[in-house]
């Protein structure tokens, strides 16, 4: 079983900054991909960054440029460094662990981002 605990949510003003964290804890081996997805009020979930066990990382459009996706293996740990916020980006943001080995998926339970003057 693997567990995924995010943090480093809050309110911030448009044009800061948030970073959001990820701890994976568990049976994690064989190696695994690690997204950012987020979902508004009234809209489905959306993938917001995925980082793969090789470091490659891949953005949405609505977010590239201004997010920046890292991993620290060491850690178990998934980052998601915000700038630039605009009010668009209010929604809660989840973290997802794909194990490699057999594509399972496991999800945190997500942690809140608004951005608001």
């Amino acid at each position: 079983q693997v567990q995924l605990v995010e943090s480093g949510g809050g309110l911030v003003q448009p044009g800061g900054s948030l970073r959001l964290s990820c701890a994976a804890s568990g049976s994690i081996f064989g190696g695994d991909t690690r997204a950012w997805y987020r979902q508004a009020p009234g809209k489905q979930r959306e993938l917001v960054a995925t980082i793969t066990d090789t470091d490659i990382p891949v953005y949405a459009g609505s977010v590239k440029g201004r997010f920046t996706i890292s991993r620290d293996n060491a850690k178990n740990t998934v980052y998601l460094q915000m700038n630039s916020l605009k009010p668009e980006d209010t929604a809660v943001y989840y973290c997802k662990l794909t194990m490699v080995h057999n594509s399972r998926d496991y999800w945190g339970r997500g942690t809140q981002v608004t951005v608001s003057s």
